[in-house]
């Protein structure tokens, strides 16, 4: 009777081990670049997953910026044969989509899902991803500019033209800046070592620089932050998370928050075996004013107290 029990007893705990892997989910996450952005939006993913009681294995791999690695990754997951994929950053969505049919694609971080040929439209994307989209509230931060550097007249751009979600943000830019009064000014970098040269060309025409969510540029982000404090030129990118490491404000959603969003999407499609075809591409509604004051210091402007008092976050 014992050696029953026992035998039992052996059986259940074999049992449970088996149904535990056949319900655990194995996603493979493609990252475009190392951007604090980018990082919050997985660090959410997860963490929504984790909260709905999801069993998840992840296969992380991250490109590092590098359009060349994208190929290769994509390769590997193929390779691999997850669940689902996750694609962060329009780059790695954008190699995804065109080079995998056969496993399911949820995307975040992406500026515009449509023009990158992502998905048919928002609302029915018609293929094999959906996800969710960044797109910066562009004329809000302009304004907010306008609002902290009322007399400021020529703001200086820095983008990599390589990447279309930045590319249509910088255009944005252009026709809001014309509203408020601003020219803007374009600075290119391709690649790491070009963002500080980047810089350099701005410091002495410019009253301000204004970064959009461009990876290249917000995951080389030190240099810019160096020089900006040596030659006391404010800056203010696009990215919530950036405004941790230095600039003066931004008015921009949350990407942690972004990321718990696409893990709603992800269990959908997992669990309740929906078809991306079928999800919209969602975004977040809400937007949080973050200011550092510490840096508005240090490059010698003043934020009225109006504008901090508003503000969800401040870093002094």
């Amino acid at each position: 009777m014992r050696l029953l029990a026992i035998g039992l007893l052996a059986f259940m705990v074999t049992l449970t081990l088996v149904c535990n892997v056949a319900w655990a989910y194995k996603i493979s996450i493609n990252q475009f670049a190392d951007v604090p952005a980018l990082n919050d939006a997985v660090q959410g993913f997860k963490e929504r997953l984790a909260e709905l009681g999801m069993e998840v294995t992840y296969v992380e791999r991250n490109a590092k910026g590098s359009l060349e690695d994208l190929d290769r990754i994509v390769d590997q997951i193929t390779e691999e044969n997850p669940d689902l994929i996750l694609a962060v950053g329009t780059a790695s969505a954008q190699r995804s989509v065109n080079l995998i049919k056969h496993i399911p694609i949820v995307f975040t971080c992406v500026t515009d899902p449509v023009s990158a040929k992502l998905v048919a439209s928002m609302d029915s994307p018609g293929g094999n991803a959906t996800g969710t989209t960044d797109m910066s509230p562009v004329a809000s931060q302009l304004a907010l500019i306008k609002e902290i550097q009322p007399g400021a007249k020529n703001i200086g751009v820095i983008y990599n033209p390589g990447e279309p979600n930045s590319v249509f943000q910088v255009e944005l830019a252009k026709g809001e800046a014309l509203k408020l009064g601003f020219k803007i000014l374009e600075a290119m970098a391709t690649k790491a070592s070009e963002v500080a040269v980047a810089v350099q060309s701005l410091v002495d025409r410019v009253d301000a620089i204004y970064l959009p969510t461009d990876n290249v540029v917000n995951s080389n982000i030190d240099p810019i932050i160096a020089l900006a404090l040596e030659h006391h030129i404010p800056f203010y990118p696009a990215e919530d998370s950036a405004i941790r490491k230095g600039g003066v404000a931004t008015l921009s959603i949350n990407y942690y928050q972004l990321g718990r969003l696409t893990g709603q999407q992800a269990v959908k499609i997992l669990k309740e075996k929906l078809s991306p075809a079928e999800i919209p591409v969602e975004s977040l509604k809400n937007l949080s004013l973050v200011v550092n004051t510490r840096f508005s210091s240090d490059v010698f402007l003043s934020v009225t107290p109006s504008i901090v008092d508003r503000a969800q976050v401040v870093y002094k």
